[in-house]
């Protein structure tokens, strides 16, 4: 029997009931960026499963997916073993008897790691099977085989964009970036950053080689760059944000990381183009 006067609150039939602890998440003031420092929910692209990312920091800047679960310690290689730390990843272990593993050592769409334990095979079958519901229930479409690519494309699939006198390459068609803010239903906005309503950049281009970079061997001495540097501060800094014009001044907390990350011309020798997207040369020939 349990004691009327409990000091602690109990269901009918005695055991503790415990109030899940209240969580605020705010922003850092020393943050470089308005996201909460807790992890982005998402689903893979390739097998549909729930990956949390988080900023990560090791010389990479993008985020890293993580499996939404810890798992023993044991049952990970020391490779692939991973701890969050106020919503920051560090590939490390730090000495528990659990740790977090990437999504990208488990995916089921992607070829398995010859170093994956027992336990590890195990939850990448359960990964594997959560998939094959999705795709026969019409949730998740595979995808299709990569188009060649063009000699000359009209809509750089991965541009270049010279902002706040450095060039960025994003992952998505200059039209295509889409603002990072949240919404007032908390929900990520639609809107892309690109805006009729506001000025434009212009495609021009460039030499290659950066000046800061060693002269590099590549055949393409000039390339395609979407140019935003004769705009004011304040538009590039909102390109650089990621924010759509509504957002450019508000106070709301980003939702989701900026897709932008320096473009290197050895890393993104792939992506060079050398000759303006077709749309440009149009713009240009009828001015």
């Amino acid at each position: 029997m349990c004691s009327a006067n409990a000091s602690t609150p109990r269901r009918w039939d005695g055991t503790p009931a415990r109030l899940p602890r209240s969580r605020s998440l705010r922003v850092a003031p020393d943050s470089p960026t308005r996201l909460v420092r807790s992890a982005q929910p998402g689903r893979c692209t390739d097998c549909g499963n729930r990956v949390d990312w988080h900023p990560r920091t090791d010389t990479d800047d993008r985020a890293v997916g993580l499996h939404p679960q810890e798992l023993p310690a044991a049952a990970v290689p020391a490779v692939s073993r991973w701890h969050v730390s106020s919503g920051i990843a560090h590939p490390a272990h730090d000495g528990t008897p659990w740790c977090r593993i990437p999504h990208t050592a488990l995916c089921p769409a992607r070829s398995a790691p010859a170093s994956l334990t027992p336990q590890l095979t195990a939850l990448r079958r359960h990964l594997a099977l959560h998939t094959r519901r999705l795709i026969n229930s019409g949730a998740l479409t595979t995808p299709a085989a990569p188009a060649p690519e063009r000699t000359e494309p009209c809509r750089p699939a991965r541009p270049v964009a010279y902002l706040l006198s450095v060039r960025y390459i994003a992952d998505h068609p200059i039209d295509a970036i889409q603002c990072v803010a949240q919404t007032r239903q908390r929900h990520r906005c639609a809107r892309s950053v690109l805006d009729v309503q506001a000025p434009h950049g212009t495609w021009t281009l460039l030499p290659t080689t950066l000046p800061s970079h060693r002269p590099t061997a590549l055949s393409v001495d000039r390339m395609a760059v979407y140019d935003l540097t004769h705009l004011p501060y304040t538009e590039q800094l909102r390109w650089r944000h990621q924010h759509c014009p509504d957002h450019a001044t508000s106070s709301a907390a980003d939702l989701a990381l900026t897709e932008w990350e320096p473009f290197d011309p050895q890393l993104h020798h792939q992506h060079i183009h050398p000759r303006l997207p077709h749309s440009a040369r149009k713009q240009h020939h009828e001015t």
